[in-house]
């Protein structure tokens, strides 16, 4: 079955970066393009007596931009419209249950400016049932270098990796994979501590698991030209840093169960929020 790729909108100038890079991604898995907004939460902006109809004349005026701009990227992309009676993390999310992609922007039009991504977008990163791209505003496509893939130690995800290779067989660009590690403590009295290791055998060790880790989706994949480095680096930071230089971050999303951001890890909030790039957040397991 075909899902469309579905990106979300709210006007902003957020979201045009966001139907320009979910409409080539359409385009290059062959699958049509859903543009999607959400009226409710505009409904505070509206004077009084005029909330429903203005706010969702507006909306259509967005979706009808928005359906534009796809087409004038991607000519001939088959490219639908919705405007759903219902607020934007309820909307998206329901509409991550019938898609294979959800794509938004990182900046929402809630006005919380110290926000370095909106809540809606990290809410559907954490929650959503399909992988989502949260697309930040620098063009990607002047960006050299090609798609990064963070590998965690203890989950290598499947998920995570064929998301990575299929990403950059389409875009015919190189895969860097990247694993981060850091020495294990050991509890003394009171203290832990690192034991005593050699950096050369644990930085062989942690290449030779990354390599292991990446064998079979290699295999599959193997148009796709592949570098992979292990680092004893903080993950979040790495992959931050090394964003400056890709056109996409591919990261997998696992983490405790707590908090308002309870799916969403440690290592995942920061790279959403903080990378320079486009970021795919894949749910894994």
């Amino acid at each position: 079955m075909r899902h469309p790729v579905i990106v979300g909108i709210d006007g902003t100038d957020a979201s045009h970066d966001a139907v320009g890079w979910a409409a080539e991604e359409a385009r290059l898995r062959g699958v049509p393009l859903h543009v999607l907004h959400a009226w409710l939460g505009e409904t505070l902006h509206a004077p009084a007596g005029q909330v429903t109809r203005q706010t969702r004349d507006t909306g259509e005026e967005a979706l009808g931009a928005a359906r534009e701009q796809a087409r004038m990227h991607s000519p001939g992309l088959e490219v639908t419209t919705e405007l759903a009676d219902d607020y934007a993390r309820e909307a998206l999310l329901t509409a991550s249950e019938e898609t294979d992609l959800l794509v938004l922007g990182a900046r929402g039009s809630g006005g919380f400016s110290r926000l370095l991504v909106g809540s809606t977008s990290l809410h559907l990163s954490s929650h959503a049932l399909c992988p989502v791209v949260v697309v930040h505003p620098r063009d990607a496509r002047s960006t050299p270098g090609g798609v990064l893939v963070g590998v965690d130690g203890e989950q290598y995800g499947e998920d995570v990796l064929t998301f990575a290779f299929e990403a950059a067989s389409r875009r015919k660009l190189p895969l860097q994979a990247v694993h981060a590690w850091s020495y294990p403590l050991v509890s003394g009295p009171g203290h832990s501590f690192p034991a005593v290791y050699e950096d050369e055998h644990v930085a062989a060790e942690r290449e030779r698991l990354l390599a292991e880790a990446l064998a079979g989706t290699r295999e599959k994949y193997p148009d796709v030209e592949v570098a992979a480095i292990a680092v004893r680096s903080s993950a979040a930071k790495l992959l931050v840093s090394l964003s400056e230089t890709h056109q996409l971050v591919v990261v997998g999303r696992h983490g405790a169960v707590r908090g308002p951001l309870r799916r969403l890890g440690s290592v995942s909030q920061a790279v959403v929020q903080h990378v320079q790039c486009p970021v795919a957040v894949v749910p894994v397991g």
